[in-house]
């Protein structure tokens, strides 16, 4: 039996996205090829200083997708509630990171891949964020747009 959710507003959905990309632990991300063939793989992140930080080894078809174009498609949640996060991301190099960053991702996934040579960190920069949970809440499902809240 499927338990149909209140509709929520937009501040309440922000709030709820912004608590979920504090507490989750992972995300799939969506990247394509130069010649456009897709690839959606989990990876474990951090919220910090409003972007995510996600790490990979370098030579992981991920990472090799997102540099240069940087373009990158991620989602969190499950399919009654969801949330598309559109944004582009950025190698940074284990020793180029700040350490608080470094930090806060070893705090809470439980490793610290900065110092692995084969390991690069991917900051993604949120552009657009979507969040519904069932249809009743498709309408205003917009949350971000050109990387600013519209909550």
């Amino acid at each position: 039996m499927i338990v149909r959710q209140p509709v929520r507003d937009r501040e309440q959905r922000k709030h709820d996205v912004l608590r979920r990309f504090a507490e989750d632990h992972d995300l799939w991300a969506a990247t394509a090829s130069a010649a456009g063939a897709p690839l959606l793989v989990p990876l474990s992140f951090v919220w910090d200083d409003d972007t995510f930080l996600i790490s990979t080894r370098r030579a992981n078809p991920t990472a090799r997708n997102l540099t240069p174009r940087g373009r990158v498609r991620l989602g969190l949640g499950h399919t009654r509630d969801v949330v598309l996060v559109d944004g582009m991301a950025e190698a940074v190099e284990g020793c180029d990171l700040p350490r608080a960053s470094a930090d806060a991702f070893a705090a809470k996934l439980g490793w610290d891949p900065r110092d692995c040579e084969p390991w690069v960190y991917l900051r993604v920069t949120p552009r657009t964020v979507k969040a519904w949970r069932e249809e009743a809440e498709l309408p205003d499902r917009l949350l971000m747009r050109d990387g600013t809240w519209l909550a």
